[in-house]
């Protein structure tokens, strides 16, 4: 059943409301604009609002400036109940966002029409803005399905496994929330961070296969692989598409400047790319590779903190360190074997 909040600062006026809607609605009232608005943002929110407009202390008008100037009750359909007749007071409500103006005293009937037509013009709306974020959200996953299949195009040709690109991608995320950054960057470097090494595409197998030590003149070509990752990705204004070049430019270079390609050093290199560079070597050294077996936690976590200062960033290696609890569980979930679901 639909709610109907009315507010009117005379009981009467409220009575009537009550005897006019009450059969087919939920009715709440209140006598005060201020009561109006804590019921309006409430958890259980009215679907309509009549509203009267001479009121004590807190008008009708400014009630509705800020149920309009609210995101939580501006699509909240305003309809203004009152005596007052001039055309520049219901032009002045209308403008304010109200949808209608009913005349005191109500005619029951056309009350009823305008009503219910409004309340279903709310939920036709209602609907198609679920139908909107539904399509949206679809959009985002088949997006981030995307990245982490060109990720893994990246990692199948360095013999790595899909659930590598997942795991680290979740150490990111964890990482970044325990260094401080917010929800909604940790969850771009998480999903931006799988196109780290998808430079690698272009390294020639015989280097980037190579089982042996590899000779100066091919460590010259396999650290061109950041700055092809680069270019494959380009440069964007779409936000996961920019920290996904930032990162696959900047996640080997190191805290003292020795890393490449462009021994960038401190906080000259983007934060992406130093909280990826220990996320990406923690489950480098923890997994299995054709050349050397798993490094224990203990280990890997004792050589990223003796690299503290010079490879990593001391203060990301203090956040990595607080977040390993966290980041167990993503290893454990996507353990070498495992059925891989992102978004699990």
């Amino acid at each position: 059943m639909p709610t109907i909040l009315a507010v009117d600062d005379t009981p009467e006026n409220l009575d009537v409301v009550r005897a006019i809607f009450g059969g087919e609605y939920r009715v709440k009232v209140v006598t005060e604009g201020r009561l109006a608005l804590q019921i309006a943002t409430s958890e259980d929110p009215p679907d309509i609002i009549l509203l009267d407009v001479m009121m004590p202390g807190m008008d009708g008008f400014e009630v509705c400036r800020r149920l309009k100037s609210d995101p939580r009750t501006v699509h909240i359909p305003v309809i203004f109940v009152t005596a007052m007749g001039a055309e520049s007071d219901e032009q002045r409500g209308l403008e304010l966002g109200a949808v209608d103006y009913l005349q005191k005293p109500v005619n029951p009937a056309l009350a009823r029409i305008r009503i219910r037509n409004h309340l279903a013009l709310y939920d036709r709306r209602r609907e198609l803005e679920l139908a909107v974020q539904s399509r949206t959200s679809e959009l985002e996953r088949t997006r981030l399905l995307i990245i982490l299949r060109l990720g893994r195009a990246a990692e199948i040709k360095d013999n790595e496994t899909g659930a590598h690109i997942i795991r680290m991608s979740h150490y990111t995320r964890l990482i970044a929330l325990s260094a401080g950054l917010d929800e909604g960057m940790a969850d771009l470097l998480f999903k931006s961070s799988p196109l780290h090494d998808i430079g690698k595409i272009g390294i020639a197998d015989n280097i980037l296969l190579k089982p042996g030590k590899l000779t100066d003149e091919e460590w010259v070509v396999m650290r061109t692989h950041p700055a092809l990752g680069a270019d494959i990705i380009g440069k964007h204004s779409d936000p996961l598409l920019f920290f996904a070049h930032q990162i696959a430019l900047t996640h080997h270079e190191k805290w003292n400047g020795s890393g490449y390609p462009s021994r960038m050093q401190g906080e000259d290199i983007p934060i992406g790319g130093r909280i990826v560079a220990i996320a990406d070597v923690f489950d480098a050294l923890t997994s299995d590779r054709p050349y050397k077996k798993a490094w224990s936690v203990e280990d890997a976590v004792r050589e990223i903190e003796a690299q503290s200062g010079s490879h990593f960033d001391p203060a990301l290696v203090l956040a990595f360190k607080n977040a390993i609890p966290e980041m167990l569980v993503y290893k454990e979930r996507y353990a070498e074997g495992a059925i891989v679901d992102p978004w699990a």
